[in-house]
């Protein structure tokens, strides 16, 4: 089973984090971050990834730390859970429309950590939420994930959608990263016979 279970406590944030790269899609996520939170649901059902996450954090400050260190914990677990990546398709590329707003993501699950990151979100606040974290939430995904990872904005004008395209994007394009390819079975996905 291609599955992680992870905790991570600082002196800002307590996270607990439940990963099933074989779900069905289902959620249970508290961070403290209503916006985040509805992010991570969407994450997850697009994605047909079963997640739980639970995160105390100092909200009180501001919801940095929870966002950035839910990316840390949740990288983590992609890592753990894919394990050698033995028979992944290894790559995975998507485009959604999101009413107005159209995003383009792309993965390479490559051991490497690189962030592409091309969103031009106009507001500051979706709510209360601050849109420059969705840049945080990324790039700590991709450093302990270990890939690749490209989100382009290729046109909208609402902020909203614009976002949740990003991450309904993200979750289809680790989808079909993470699948098993039928004809590389067993394989490591790399000439170097390591990822």
């Amino acid at each position: 089973m291609r599955q992680a279970s992870l905790a991570r406590r600082t002196a800002e944030t307590d996270i607990s984090l439940t990963l099933n790269l074989d779900g069905q899609g289902r959620a249970e996520i508290s961070t403290g971050v209503g916006f985040f939170d509805h992010m991570l649901t969407l994450f997850a059902k697009h994605g047909r990834f079963d997640l739980t996450v639970t995160c105390c954090g100092d909200t009180e400050v501001d919801d940095h730390h929870s966002v950035e260190d839910v990316g840390i914990v949740l990288g983590e677990a992609f890592a753990q859970a894919l394990g050698d990546k033995r028979g992944i398709r290894r790559y995975g590329d998507t485009v959604i429309p999101m009413d107005e707003a159209l995003i383009l993501t792309a993965a390479d699950l490559s051991g490497r950590a690189c962030l592409g990151y091309a969103l031009s979100i106009p507001t500051e606040k979706i709510g209360t939420f601050d849109t420059e974290l969705v840049e945080e939430f990324f790039a700590a995904f991709v450093r302990t994930a270990g890939c690749s990872l490209h989100v382009r904005q290729l046109a909208g004008t609402n902020s909203h959608h614009i976002v949740e395209g990003a991450f309904k994007s993200f979750a289809r394009t680790l989808r079909e990263a993470v699948s098993f390819d039928p004809d590389a079975a067993g394989e490591i996905p790399s000439t170097k016979g390591v990822l």
